[in-house]
C-alpha cells in the first residue's frame, strides 16, 4: 500500500569537510529521538583518507604521509579500515531507523549494496559484490560501504566512484583489501559521469530497493548538539 511505505527526506549538502558531515549526520540521528525521521544526506568531500574500527591505530608517520599529500585523515567509528574520499565521489549517509524497515543490520548492508548494483546497472555496468565489503566491477571496487549502528539509527554509508581523481587510491590498500584495485562510472565507460548525473540513478534505486517514498529536504541550521553514538550489532 503506497501510504505505508516509510518516507525518507534527501538532503543534498554538496561539498562539505567530512568534519561537517559528521555533525550533520548526528543532528538527523538526534532527529530520530522524537519519531520517524529518515533522511539520505548526499554529498561530495574535499580530499579525506577516513580510517574505521581496527584493533590497532594506524602508524602516525603513515598518516603524516598522507596529509603531506593535501588530504586530511580522520578517525572515524564505521565498520572498514582506511578508505578515500573526495570531490567526483558520490558520497551517501542514510540515517534511517530500521525499526521502520527490518530491524537486521545484515540485511541493511545488502540492501545498500544491492542498491549500488542497481543504480550500476542504470549505466550498463555489471557490479556484483564478493566476500569482501564494498561492490565491485571485477576484481576493482567501484563503491566503498562502511556503516554505524546504535540502537537501529544507522550512519556512515556508501562511497560511490564518479569522476573520482583514482591516483588518490594509489597511496593506501583501500579498505585494507590486498591485491584489489579500484573503479569509477567514468573509468568503466569511458567517458565522464559526474555526481550530478549519478545522483538520479541512485536515488531510484534506493527508493526501489528500500520501497520507500523520497522527498527533498533541506540542510539544517548548525546549531544542534552532537552526541556518542552506539553501536550495535545484527
Amino acid at each position: 500500500m503506497q501510504g505505508s511505505r516509510p518516507v525518507v527526506e534527501v538532503v543534498r549538502l554538496g561539498l562539505v569537510s567530512y568534519q561537517e558531515a559528521l555533525r550533520l549526520q548526528q543532528v538527523y540521528v538526534n532527529r530520530h529521538q522524537a519519531g520517524p525521521a529518515h533522511a539520505l544526506l548526499l554529498c561530495e568531500h574535499p580530499p579525506v583518507y577516513t580510517t574505521g574500527i581496527r584493533h590497532k591505530p594506524y602508524p602516525a608517520a603513515m598518516l603524516d604521509r598522507l596529509r603531506l599529500l593535501g588530504a586530511d585523515v580522520q578517525r572515524t567509528n564505521r565498520g572498514g579500515l582506511i578508505t578515500f574520499h573526495g570531490p567526483g565521489q558520490l558520497v551517501c549517509y542514510p540515517v534511517l531507523n530500521l525499526s521502520g524497515f527490518k530491524k537486521s543490520v545484515r540485511w541493511y548492508v545488502c540492501e545498500l549494496e544491492k542498491t549500488i548494483i542497481s543504480a550500476c546497472r542504470r549505466f550498463g555496468i555489471e557490479a556484483s559484490t564478493s566476500p569482501h565489503t564494498g561492490v565491485w566491477v571485477g576484481d576493482n571496487k567501484i563503491c566503498a560501504i562502511g556503516i554505524h549502528c546504535g540502537r537501529y539509527i544507522t550512519s556512515h554509508g556508501l562511497a560511490l566512484n564518479c569522476n573520482t581523481d583514482m591516483s588518490w587510491f594509489g597511496h593506501v590498500v583501500p579498505c585494507g583489501i590486498e591485491g584489489k584495485g579500484v573503479t569509477s562510472l567514468s573509468a568503466e565507460l569511458q567517458r565522464d559521469v559526474s555526481v550530478e548525473e549519478t545522483i538520479p540513478h541512485l536515488l531510484d534505486a534506493f527508493r526501489d530497493q528500500f520501497n520507500c517514498q523520497l522527498t527533498d529536504g533541506q540542510t539544517p541550521e548548525p546549531d544542534q548538539d552532537t552526541a556518542e553514538h552506539h553501536q550495535c550489532r545484527d
